[in-house]
């Protein structure tokens, strides 16, 4: 076979072995318990067709935080967690607009399944009224999981959650917190633990990873 034709068809299966190194993938309804099955089939939102950007991903992930640390890239509005081996999963988030977003480092605190919502006293004066407690389901603005968000033993009022609204995904739009599709903030909560770390990003600080090749599901 000529060299030139060899040469053609090295550079033809490039991408394919890129495809081989990240399939590693997590199902997309793996982690779901019957009642979340349950819950999420008779949701009272539309399903929004998020763009497959935001959708989930596992990429190569070349900054150095450690296996297990939730990294969330506020301006492009993407959650990564990371994996061993230079891979990340990533996650299309919505995010708080500017004034009200946290960022810093934290630690996971507290996690709940389908968690009730209680409206702080901002919250009540700017958007409600709201009733003093909303139970968890699909109408709860916290959607399917609650990551709570703790700076050494204080709560900070943020969370990582799912949401009723997913046609936000990818814009800065909610009052703070980090919203996730609810089979997003499933698959997270199923591998994020307690005490992980968990770095927000301030606006203007990119985390610079590329996308480069990627599965998603």
């Amino acid at each position: 076979m000529p060299k030139s034709l060899i040469t053609l068809l090295v550079v033809a299966l490039l991408p394919l072995g890129g495809c081989v190194q990240t399939t590693l993938s997590p199902s997309t309804d793996a982690s779901m318990t019957l009642r979340d099955r349950q819950l999420l089939a008779h949701t009272p939102y539309a399903q929004a067709s998020v763009p497959e950007q935001y959708l989930r991903h596992i990429v190569d992930y070349p900054r150095k935080e450690q296996p297990g640390t939730i990294l969330v890239d506020t301006d492009a509005r993407y959650l990564y967690y990371v994996l061993p081996d230079g891979k990340a999963i990533r996650y299309g988030v919505a995010v708080g607009e500017e004034a009200m977003a946290f960022s810093g480092v934290a630690r996971v605190g507290r996690l709940a399944e389908w968690p009730d919502w209680v409206p702080t006293a901002e919250i009540q004066a700017r958007l409600g009224p709201y009733p003093a407690r909303v139970r968890g389901g699909p109408a709860n603005p916290l959607g399917a999981r609650g990551i709570y968000l703790y700076v050494g033993n204080k709560d900070t009022l943020y969370r990582i959650h799912g949401t009723n609204q997913p046609e936000y995904i990818g814009q800065a739009i909610s009052s703070g917190c980090i919203r996730m599709r609810n089979e997003d903030v499933i698959d997270l909560y199923d591998r994020v633990k307690l005490n992980s770390t968990v770095v927000v990003l301030p606006p203007g600080q990119n985390a610079r990873v590329e996308a480069g090749p990627s599965w998603h599901g």
